[in-house]
């Protein structure tokens, strides 16, 4: 069964670039709830962490300089199928092949400068959201409890 949160990252050059108003506005009008948000500045070993399943790769290295050259917002989404509902509005990591009407396809500088990021997958959506998030966080910016108790649960 599909899960239904998934943890969105607005990253620096979106920020920068004036468009998380519009990224948070079409995330509303998709259906997607935010259970909390908050505008951040990664440090570098933050951003290695939490990029640490790609350490090792080419990229590693200017993503996390990229990650942390500005402010982010970190959200979670609550939607029925979350991840899926969610990574089909971001649309591909290349804004170049991304369909039209996708955030990346709006946003997106290059592949690696891409607007936004999503969880790919329901157990990486709740890591993800622990990263930046606790369950407090979560409840007090109006998520329901029962909600966030079956999502620490899992």
């Amino acid at each position: 069964m599909a899960g239904n949160h998934t943890l969105m990252l607005i990253k620096p050059n979106a920020v920068k670039n004036g468009f998380a108003q519009n990224i948070f506005l079409e995330v509303h009008d998709a259906g997607f709830k935010i259970l909390a948000q908050k505008k951040l500045q990664l440090s570098k070993n933050e951003a290695e962490a939490f990029y640490y399943v790609h350490e090792g790769k080419p990229f590693f290295n200017s993503l996390v300089e990229f990650m942390t050259s500005g402010p982010i917002y970190a959200a979670v989404l609550e939607k029925e199928n979350a991840v899926a509902e969610w990574r089909k509005l971001m649309g591909a990591t290349d804004p170049a092949k991304a369909e039209e009407g996708t955030i990346r396809k709006k946003y997106a500088e290059s592949m690696e400068h891409n607007a936004v990021h999503g969880s790919d997958s329901d157990e990486n959506a709740l890591n993800e959201i622990f990263f930046y998030f606790s369950a407090r966080e979560i409840v007090n910016a109006g998520g329901d409890i029962y909600q966030i108790h079956n999502i620490v649960k899992k």
